[in-house]
């Protein structure tokens, strides 16, 4: 570790405020990913606001996060109701909302976003708030595949940019990918690391690159599974079979992107081959680009590479 972050950090420019120690965050983007950040925050004693640009979302979220505090309070307080009574109200009060983000950075340590996949919006949201947060304010990104240098770039707080990269359902699955940029400091890199120890995650460290770890090996595995049933090699089923039973995996790959949605897969690697043409592992799939075409996305849908009723 310690021969990793010397490495990825060479080069890096000083920053303003050193060794931040993140109490007050920013979240924007009130979807389900943004609402389980900010549940997951406000239950480890961190100040939160949400934010989003429409109220109802702002009011289903925080509904959202009081009904999966009572579902932790039934497992973890199971003999002690008052002591869960009392836990989910000490993460409520945690939480606030709000739909001006330019207002709430000023007393941010960290500011998050969780919006769409979109890298000018993210680059215009940033650069925005850029000229309103205090100087010692960290800016992270949730993106999922785009550079974070890239939406860095936007600012002029290279130096205090990374990536926090969750998974969903955040408060259920432990891990996030740490991610430092060939600019990021030394300070902002231990202090996101910091942050997510304390949000009570396992944290890995990656550097700027496509996909970061998990997404960079599952994506492409998915799409080499589903190139290989284009070229008739086995069916959809028995590959399923193969890699649970063979590998221990508890879903198969084409369970798998029906679970995260084939405009998802799609989308992403749209980006990679765009931006790595001559890569085959990014190559496109005939059989994806139709399902989608078709608006066959996979569970949400009620069919993808399966039909669910």
């Amino acid at each position: 570790m310690a021969f990793f972050t010397h490495q990825i950090c060479r080069g890096f420019s000083s920053s303003a405020v050193r060794n931040v120690v993140i109490k007050h965050v920013t979240i924007i983007g009130g979807g389900q990913m943004g609402a389980g950040i900010a549940q997951v925050a406000a239950s480890t004693g961190h100040s939160v606001t949400l934010v989003d640009t429409n109220e109802d979302i702002l009011k289903k979220a925080v509904k959202g996060i009081e009904g999966n505090l009572k579902r932790v309070v039934k497992k973890k307080f199971a003999d002690k109701p008052e002591a869960g009574e009392e836990f989910i109200q000490k993460a409520l009060q945690n939480v606030s909302t709000s739909t001006d983000a330019g207002s709430v950075v000023q007393g941010s340590d960290l500011v998050l976003e969780a919006i769409v996949e979109n890298l000018k919006i993210k680059q215009d949201l940033f650069g925005g708030l850029d000229k309103l947060a205090p100087a010692h304010t960290i800016f992270a990104s949730n993106t999922s595949s785009l550079p974070i240098t890239d939406i860095a770039s936007s600012t002029n707080r290279l130096d205090r940019f990374g990536g926090l990269h969750f998974f969903n359902p955040v408060p259920v699955m432990k891990l996030v990918e740490v991610i430092a940029t060939s600019a990021t400091s030394q300070e902002t890199f231990d202090s996101l690391l910091n942050f997510s120890k304390k949000l009570g995650k396992t944290s890995v460290s990656c550097k700027d690159t496509p996909g970061f770890i998990v997404n960079r090996l599952l994506l492409p595995y998915i799409m080499e599974v589903i190139r290989m049933y284009e070229r008739g090699d086995g069916s959809k089923e028995d590959i399923d079979i193969a890699m649970k039973l063979g590998c221990g995996y508890p879903m198969g790959p084409f369970e798998l992107a029906d679970y995260v949605g084939l405009d998802t897969i799609k989308f992403i690697m749209d980006g990679w081959s765009a931006a790595n043409p001559d890569n085959p592992v990014f190559a496109q799939s005939e059989l994806l680009t139709k399902l989608v075409a078709e608006g066959k996305l996979g569970k949400k849908t009620g069919e993808g590479f399966y039909k669910y009723k």
